[in-house]
């Protein structure tokens, strides 16, 4: 097949064709079964897979490709096999470097947890081996020309440069425990096997955080204390770090929550798809994800890092941490 061919095939009703390598397959019968949902799916249509995956390094491990064999067509013609211009760029060539200590549970997007030993070393985790957890390459920022922008109901906005947050708000610090909603699931695949990254214990840390409160900026805005109106409001958070459709990273907390004086929470400028629960009988076949609660709190957990699992002891007293 020609890239041209390949190009006519843009939508379940023309079937949905897509390329990767040199191959030509047919995903139409899987867009509704797609993970990250038909839309995602559907931005590849009719061309290669590459640009795409890149963002997504999962797509790289042997059951996707695997799966992706099931629909294969046909293969593209020689004189178009060659990539075409463009699918060589890489979107993660600009995140940061890394300390080397990190356990990096995939590179593209980079996740890494610090080694079970060093968490416990001390009570505030470095900054340099927090934990990181990203679905998208991270964004570059100005902090010149940042904007936060803050809009609601009726018309009302506000926008504020990193200078006037740090400046017009009095700075609040709050120590604070981040845990990934997939911590220690390398334990949990022991016991049934769990897609996702397989994180050991370390996708947790912790770190004085400081900034202005987000309900003295919200307050600013014109929000009151109460919901703007009738029913569940929630406060909504959208980062810069975007897809390749432009859709956004984001999550939400209720109104209530960020506007409340005892919540503390903050807008942190300095350190030092929102998650969702199913029971276990739920799997990727059966789960539903726009009829699931989205995670609001989670219980932190604890785990032993020294000794580690399978580590010979001596005899006598032994420091467990």
């Amino acid at each position: 097949y020609t890239r041209a061919e390949v190009a006519r095939h843009r939508s379940p009703a023309e079937r949905v064709w897509v390329t990767h390598g040199t191959e030509v397959f047919d995903v139409t019968d899987f867009v509704e079964l797609h993970p990250g949902g038909p839309d995602k799916l559907l931005l590849a249509a009719g061309g290669p897979l590459e640009p795409f995956w890149a963002l997504y390094a999962v797509h790289g491990q042997p059951h996707v490709l695997e799966l992706l064999r099931e629909y294969k067509v046909g293969e593209l013609s020689p004189e178009d096999a060659a990539p075409p211009p463009g699918d060589t760029r890489d979107p993660f060539a600009g995140d940061p470097p890394r300390h080397p200590a990190l356990r990096v549970n995939s590179l593209k997007p980079f996740n890494a947890e610090p080694p079970p030993e060093l968490l416990t070393q001390s009570f505030l985790t470095p900054n340099e081996l927090f934990f990181t957890r990203n679905h998208l390459p991270v964004p570059s920022v100005e902090p010149a020309s940042y904007r936060l922008r803050v809009e609601g109901p009726g018309g009302r906005s506000l926008s504020l440069s990193l200078a006037e947050l740090r400046e017009r708000f009095p700075k609040h610090e709050v120590t604070a425990t981040l845990q990934c909603a997939g911590n220690r699931r390398s334990e949990m695949s022991r016991v049934r096997p769990v897609k996702g990254l397989a994180w050991d214990i370390g996708a947790i840390s912790t770190a004085r955080w400081g900034g202005a409160r987000l309900r003295d900026v919200l307050l600013l805005a014109g929000f009151g204390e109460q919901n703007p109106a009738e029913g569940e409001w929630h406060v909504c958070f959208e980062g810069l770090d975007e897809d390749a459709s432009g859709t956004p990273y984001g999550a939400s907390i209720p109104f209530e929550r960020a506007v409340s004086a005892e919540a503390e929470v903050l807008l942190a400028h300095w350190q030092q798809n929102d998650y969702k629960g199913f029971c276990p009988s739920v799997d990727w076949d059966s789960v539903d994800f726009s009829a699931a609660p989205a995670i609001q709190e989670l219980p932190v957990q604890s785990a032993i890092t020294e000794p580690r699992p399978g580590a010979a002891v001596p005899e006598g007293e032994l420091t467990v941490k």
